[in-house]
């Protein structure tokens, strides 16, 4: 089903806003779930948020519910993360994922592939 390319990330002060992309190559974008996780150093891997193949579901961890937002462009082949309210406990290597089916799942094990990652550091 091809790569996984995020962007997007970078250094924000708190209480900033980033927006990441993930930039899916190949065909079938559409019949699969997306997530967006991250990972800070010394910590496992958390589900971030994830969005339905067609954009009819998502879901969002507690911490980051009401400040972040997931969408996709199936017609793009990608997929978002608004971030606003940053905060440095958001600190973290981003990653896009892609489901093992159009549904979205919170846990990593719900994903089949993934991107690189893109770094997201929040000062205080």
């Amino acid at each position: 089903q091809g790569q996984l390319v995020e962007s997007g990330g970078g250094l924000v002060q708190a209480g900033g806003s980033l927006r990441l992309s993930c930039t899916a190559s190949g065909a079938f974008f559409d019949d699969y779930g997306m997530g967006w996780f991250r990972q800070a150093p010394g910590k496992e891997r958390e589900g971030v948020s994830c969005i339905s193949w067609d954009g009819s579901t998502t879901q969002y961890a507690e911490t980051v519910r009401g400040r972040f937002t997931i969408s996709r462009d199936n017609a793009k082949n990608k997929l978002y993360l608004q971030m606003h309210s940053l905060k440095p406990e958001d600190t973290a290597m981003y990653y896009c994922a892609r489901a093992q089916r159009t549904y979205c799942y919170m846990t990593a094990s719900g994903y089949k592939s993934w991107g690189q990652g893109t770094q997201v550091t929040v000062s205080t």
